[in-house]
């Protein structure tokens, strides 16, 4: 059992690395029109009301889940992100900066409301239920999402592979939440046909975004060729 928490509680971390840094960013351009004391309090506040909304949130997630169909939605939500983590190129252009203090800490709140579902889901996921490692799941995003963007970002750009590690983990919670679900309790009841599945869902998100961005690479190749080729 306590194995199991551990466990589940790496997932958490990783989850919150690699998923949180993403919104630590929105802050940052949602204040860069702010003079700078103005800044370091549109963070501060800004957090806090977006980690209160996702403590709200978070919780909502575990109760929900509790409703039969739910963890097979649920886990299969998390697959569509963890590969969309893979394969998307993420651009925060579209961030509105504020152009006040409450402006800013407005679009903050908003904009990580809207993007922390896949957090969110995640950490409720992972949790199994266990409403200790949903709180120390949230404590450990209010440092990531305030501090950690820049860190996370130099991490990202000198190891890519820790967007791999990340996107691996968010697809083994979303098969332990498939596997997890009651009325297909007797399908995966087999070990050999559970931890199967569960292999077979982490590496197909893996593979599977590999290959679209393997294509999607060639293409732009193949374009940038015949634009040379039709200057000369």
């Amino acid at each position: 059992m306590e194995m199991e928490f551990l466990s589940a509680l790496l997932a958490i971390v990783v989850i919150d690395l690699v998923l949180a840094g993403d919104n630590a960013i929105l802050i940052g351009l949602a204040a860069r029109n702010l003079p700078k004391h103005q800044q370091k309090k549109v963070i501060l506040w800004g957090s806090i009301g977006a980690i209160v909304i996702r403590i709200i949130a978070t919780l909502a997630v575990v109760w929900l889940l509790e409703i039969p169909g739910l963890h097979l939605v649920g886990g299969l939500l998390l697959v569509v992100i963890a590969y969309k983590l893979l394969v998307d190129d993420s651009d925060h252009g579209d961030v509105k900066a504020g152009d006040n203090f409450w402006a800013a800490i407005r679009t903050v709140i908003i904009a990580d409301a809207l993007m922390g579902l896949d957090n969110v889901l995640a950490v409720a996921g992972a949790s199994h239920g266990n409403m200790t490692l949903v709180v120390i799941g949230l404590l450990i995003s209010v440092p990531v999402v305030m501090w950690g963007s820049t860190l996370i970002l130099k991490w990202i750009d000198r190891y890519p592979i820790i967007v791999t590690i990340g996107s691996a983990v968010l697809a083994w919670t979303a098969s332990k939440m498939i596997v997890g679900e009651h009325f297909l309790s007797g399908f995966f009841a087999n070990s050999f046909v559970k931890y199967g599945f569960e292999v077979l869902v982490v590496a197909g998100v893996i593979l599977g975004a590999r290959y679209v961005k393997s294509k999607a690479a060639a293409k732009k190749e193949e374009a940038v060729l015949l634009k040379t080729g039709s200057s000369n």
